[in-house]
C-alpha cells in the first residue's frame, strides 16, 4: 500500500524547473517507492545491483547512451562516474526533469553534485514516514510509546514487521555494508560501541572529547565517525541558536537520532511497554519530537531552520524555529500531564526576546491541545499544528 508522502509535491514542482534532481535520504525511507510512484514511465535502474553498477562505472558512456531520455538511477553514489557524463548529456538536451537520482549517502553525492551539476540539479531530502504521512493514512498511531519504539521505517510499518527486529538487522547491515566501506573505519567493533554511545547520549549536548573517550578513540576520530553517522542519516546534529543577547551561550551542538527506534535497538530496548519506565524515554521523546520538526521542513523541500538555546546559566529552550520573521520557541516535555514548571524556559525567552504566547508551544507527552497565557499546548499527535 502506497502512503502519500508530503515531499512528493516538492518533487513535481522540482522536475519542472531542474534537468535533474536528487532525492537523499537513509537507506529504506521510501525513496525508490516515492520516485517510480511519481515517474511511472521513467526507466529505471539501481547502482546496487552488481552488474549494472559494473557496467556503468566501467563504461559511463555506453550505458548513459541506453538511458539519454532519461531515467531513474538509483543508490547513485555508488557510480560517481556518471556524474561528469550526466553533466554533458543535460546541457545538450536542456530539458527539466530529465533524470531523477537517489542517494543514501548525502556526503558522497553532495561532493560529486556540487562539483558537476551545479545550477542544474535541485536537491531534495527523503526521511521515514511522518506523523502527519501516518494520520492521512489507514496505519494507526497507537501510543506513543509504541511510536517512539516502532518508529518510522516504512516497511516497518506497511509490512508490519516486528520493529526489534528490523531495526537490529539494519543497524548490522550498515555496519557490514557502509561502514567497511569508509577507509577511516578500521575497526568495525569500536565503531559499533560508538554508535551505541551515541544512543546513549540522545538529546545532549556533544562532548566529542569525552564521547571519543569512553569509545577509547581520539577526539579527531570521535568527530569522523560523527561525520560518518550524520553523511548516512542515523544522526543529524542540533546546533545552537546565536544572537546578541548579552549572555554566554553553549556553543555546542545536541545530538539525535533521525529515528527513535534505532536509539530503541541500540539502547537494548526490546518492546515499548520497557519505555515507560526507561531512563532514556525523555531523551527518546525529545529525539521523537524534534525529528518531526525536521520532516515537516525537509518534506516541503526547505532547509532546516531548527536550533536550540543554552545560556551559561542553564537557561534553555529545546528548540528555535527561524519561521520568515519570526522566532518560534518549543519546550518538550515527555510528561502526559502539564505542570506549571513546563513554562519557566518560555517565560525567560520571552523577556529574552521580547516575544509572547503566540509564538511559544509546548509539546507533550499527553493527550489533548490547550491554549494557556504563557504558550500554546499541543500533543505528541499535533506536532504539525505549530506550523499552521
Amino acid at each position: 500500500m502506497f502512503i502519500e508522502r508530503t515531499l512528493k509535491k516538492k518533487l513535481l514542482q522540482m522536475a519542472r524547473q531542474y534537468p535533474v534532481v536528487a532525492m537523499l535520504g537513509p537507506r529504506q525511507s521510501g525513496k525508490t517507492t516515492l520516485v517510480k510512484h511519481v515517474f511511472p514511465k521513467k526507466p529505471y535502474a539501481s547502482l546496487e545491483d552488481l552488474d549494472t553498477r559494473d557496467y556503468a562505472i566501467n563504461d559511463p558512456r555506453g550505458f548513459l547512451s541506453k538511458y539519454s531520455s532519461g531515467a531513474i538511477f538509483d543508490e547513485v553514489q555508488r557510480a560517481p562516474q556518471l556524474f561528469s557524463y550526466l553533466q554533458t548529456i543535460v546541457d545538450n538536451r536542456d530539458k527539466p526533469g530529465l533524470y531523477v537520482l537517489t542517494g543514501s549517502n548525502n556526503f558522497l553525492l553532495q561532493e560529486n553534485l556540487s562539483q558537476t551539476l551545479a545550477g542544474r540539479v535541485s536537491l531534495l531530502n527523503l526521511l521515514p514516514f511522518s506523523i502527519t504521512e501516518l494520520k492521512n493514512s489507514s496505519f494507526p498511531l497507537r501510543n506513543l510509546e509504541h511510536r517512539i519504539f516502532e518508529g518510522f521505517y516504512p516497511r516497518v510499518i506497511t509490512k508490519r514487521l516486528s520493529p526489534s527486529e528490523w531495526h537490529a538487522n539494519y543497524i548490522q547491515t550498515y555496519l557490514e555494508r557502509e561502514v567497511r566501506m569508509i577507509k577511516n573505519v578500521s575497526d568495525i567493533h569500536s565503531f559499533q560501541k560508538f554508535l551505541k554511545l551515541c544512543a546513549g547520549r540522545t538529546g545532549q549536548i556533544l562532548n566529542l572529547s569525552v564521547l571519543g573517550s569512553e569509545a577509547g578513540i581520539t577526539h579527531n576520530t570521535a568527530k569522523s565517525w560523527i561525520s560518518i553517522l550524520e553523511s548516512s542519516y542515523i544522526i543529524f546534529l542540533l546546533q545552537p541558536y546565536f544572537r546578541n543577547f548579552n549572555k554566554r551561550i553553549t556553543k555546542m551542538p545536541k545530538l539525535y537520532f533521525y529515528d527513535t527506534a534505532l536509539a530503541c535497538s541500540l539502547l537494548g530496548i526490546e518492546n515499548h511497554e520497557q519505555l515507560s519506565t526507561h531512563y532514556a524515554r525523555g531523551a527518546l521523546f525529545e529525539s521523537f519530537v524534534i525529528s518531526e520538526l525536521m520532516k515537516h521542513q525537509l518534506h516541503s523541500g526547505s532547509l532546516s531552520h531548527l536550533y536550540y538555546f543554552r545560556d551559561q546559566s542553564g537557561n534553555e529552550i529545546d528548540c528555535v524555529i527561524e519561521k520568515g520573521n519570526r522566532l518560534l520557541a518549543i519546550e518538550i516535555k515527555a510528561s502526559k500531564t502539564i505542570a506549571s514548571d513546563f513554562f519557566k524556559g518560555l517565560l525567560f525567552w520571552q523577556k529574552l526576546t521580547s516575544s509572547d504566547s503566540k509564538t511559544s508551544y509546548i509539546l507533550y507527552g499527553g493527550e489533548g491541545n490547550q491554549k494557556r497565557e504563557q504558550a500554546q499546548i499541543f500533543d505528541w499527535k499535533h506536532i504539525d499544528q505549530i506550523f499552521i
